[in-house]
Protein backbone atom coordinates (compact mmCIF):
# COMPACT_ATOMS: atom_id res chain seq x y z
CA UNK A 1 0.00 0.00 0.00
CA UNK A 2 1.47 2.87 -1.08
CA UNK A 3 0.90 6.64 -0.44
CA UNK A 4 -0.02 9.77 -3.14
CA UNK A 5 1.90 12.75 -2.78
CA UNK A 6 -1.93 14.16 -2.40
CA UNK A 7 -3.09 12.12 0.61
CA UNK A 8 -2.67 14.61 3.57
CA UNK A 9 -4.59 17.34 1.14
CA UNK A 10 -7.53 18.54 2.63
CA UNK A 11 -9.08 19.45 -1.37
CA UNK A 12 -7.27 18.77 -4.59
CA UNK A 13 -8.35 19.88 -7.96
CA UNK A 14 -9.57 17.07 -10.25
CA UNK A 15 -9.14 18.71 -14.13
CA UNK A 16 -10.88 16.52 -16.77
CA UNK A 17 -10.96 17.45 -20.42
CA UNK A 18 -14.62 18.06 -22.46
CA UNK A 19 -14.37 16.60 -26.27
CA UNK A 20 -12.47 19.70 -27.56
CA UNK A 21 -9.74 19.29 -24.78
CA UNK A 22 -10.68 22.21 -23.00
CA UNK A 23 -10.01 21.26 -19.24
CA UNK A 24 -12.23 21.40 -16.53
CA UNK A 25 -11.43 21.98 -13.01
CA UNK A 26 -13.47 20.82 -10.20
CA UNK A 27 -12.25 20.86 -6.00
CA UNK A 28 -13.10 17.50 -4.60
CA UNK A 29 -12.55 16.36 -1.17
CA UNK A 30 -9.88 12.65 -1.67
CA UNK A 31 -8.96 10.24 0.38
CA UNK A 32 -5.62 7.34 0.41
CA UNK A 33 -6.85 4.10 -0.53
CA UNK A 34 -4.80 1.38 -1.36
CA UNK A 35 -2.21 3.88 -2.86
CA UNK A 36 -4.71 5.76 -4.75
CA UNK A 37 -6.84 8.43 -4.38
CA UNK A 38 -10.83 8.31 -3.94
CA UNK A 39 -13.47 10.80 -4.22
CA UNK A 40 -17.02 10.46 -4.67
CA UNK A 41 -19.35 12.80 -6.78
CA UNK A 42 -23.27 12.50 -8.26
CA UNK A 43 -23.39 9.58 -11.02
CA UNK A 44 -25.47 12.03 -13.27
CA UNK A 45 -22.12 14.91 -12.98
CA UNK A 46 -20.41 16.45 -16.06
CA UNK A 47 -16.90 15.40 -14.66
CA UNK A 48 -18.20 11.50 -14.48
CA UNK A 49 -18.90 11.62 -18.11
CA UNK A 50 -15.65 13.23 -18.97
CA UNK A 51 -13.78 11.10 -17.19
CA UNK A 52 -15.85 8.06 -18.64
CA UNK A 53 -15.00 9.66 -22.32
CA UNK A 54 -11.17 10.41 -21.10
CA UNK A 55 -9.82 9.11 -18.00
CA UNK A 56 -6.76 10.82 -18.45
CA UNK A 57 -6.89 13.39 -15.68
CA UNK A 58 -4.96 16.28 -13.85
CA UNK A 59 -4.56 16.33 -9.92
CA UNK A 60 -3.40 19.09 -7.89
CA UNK A 61 -3.55 20.39 -4.32
CA UNK A 62 -6.15 22.88 -4.18
CA UNK A 63 -8.08 25.37 -1.62
CA UNK A 64 -11.79 24.91 -1.28
CA UNK A 65 -12.47 27.31 -4.21
CA UNK A 66 -10.02 25.74 -6.58
CA UNK A 67 -6.65 28.15 -6.31
CA UNK A 68 -3.48 26.08 -6.44
CA UNK A 69 -1.64 25.19 -3.84
CA UNK A 70 0.48 22.61 -5.51
CA UNK A 71 1.93 21.48 -9.29
CA UNK A 72 -0.80 19.62 -11.56
CA UNK A 73 0.25 15.70 -11.32
CA UNK A 74 -0.85 13.41 -14.16
CA UNK A 75 -3.06 10.62 -13.24
CA UNK A 76 -6.02 8.12 -14.56
CA UNK A 77 -9.81 8.59 -13.16
CA UNK A 78 -12.41 5.75 -13.06
CA UNK A 79 -15.66 5.42 -11.85
CA UNK A 80 -16.08 2.25 -9.25
CA UNK A 81 -19.35 0.39 -10.25
CA UNK A 82 -21.05 -2.74 -9.32
CA UNK A 83 -18.25 -3.09 -6.15
CA UNK A 84 -19.87 -2.26 -3.03
CA UNK A 85 -16.65 -3.95 -0.89
CA UNK A 86 -14.56 -0.96 -2.58
CA UNK A 87 -17.10 1.24 -1.71
CA UNK A 88 -17.73 0.87 1.44
CA UNK A 89 -13.61 1.09 2.58
CA UNK A 90 -13.82 4.66 0.02
CA UNK A 91 -16.86 5.99 2.00
CA UNK A 92 -14.71 4.80 5.37
CA UNK A 93 -11.56 5.93 4.20
CA UNK A 94 -13.48 9.39 3.72
CA UNK A 95 -15.17 9.34 6.70
CA UNK A 96 -11.59 8.38 8.51
CA UNK A 97 -10.24 11.54 6.80
CA UNK A 98 -13.43 14.31 7.35
CA UNK A 99 -14.81 13.13 10.39
CA UNK A 100 -17.56 15.12 11.08
CA UNK A 101 -18.12 17.08 8.10
CA UNK A 102 -18.64 13.42 6.23
CA UNK A 103 -21.27 12.61 8.06
CA UNK A 104 -22.87 15.73 8.26
CA UNK A 105 -22.89 16.01 4.43
CA UNK A 106 -24.17 12.16 4.75
CA UNK A 107 -27.34 13.16 6.73
CA UNK A 108 -28.08 16.00 4.28
CA UNK A 109 -27.28 13.62 1.17
CA UNK A 110 -29.93 10.99 2.95
CA UNK A 111 -32.09 13.49 3.43
CA UNK A 112 -32.06 15.20 -0.05
CA UNK A 113 -32.55 11.47 -1.62
CA UNK A 114 -28.44 12.08 -2.97
CA UNK A 115 -26.86 9.57 -1.66
CA UNK A 116 -28.53 6.97 -3.46
CA UNK A 117 -27.03 9.00 -6.48
CA UNK A 118 -22.98 8.99 -5.16
CA UNK A 119 -20.36 7.47 -7.54
CA UNK A 120 -17.11 6.76 -6.06
CA UNK A 121 -14.04 7.38 -8.06
CA UNK A 122 -10.58 6.37 -7.88
CA UNK A 123 -7.44 8.41 -9.35
CA UNK A 124 -4.39 6.83 -9.74
CA UNK A 125 -1.31 9.22 -10.10
CA UNK A 126 1.32 8.56 -13.22
CA UNK A 127 3.88 8.19 -11.07
CA UNK A 128 2.03 5.00 -8.56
Amino acid sequence: MGTTPLDDAEYINLRSFKRDGTPVDTPVWCAPLDGRLVIFTLRESYKVKRVQRNPKVQVAECDIRGGLRGPWLDATCRAIENDPAFESRAYAALTRKYGWKMRVGNVFSTLSGRIRRRLVMEIMLASS
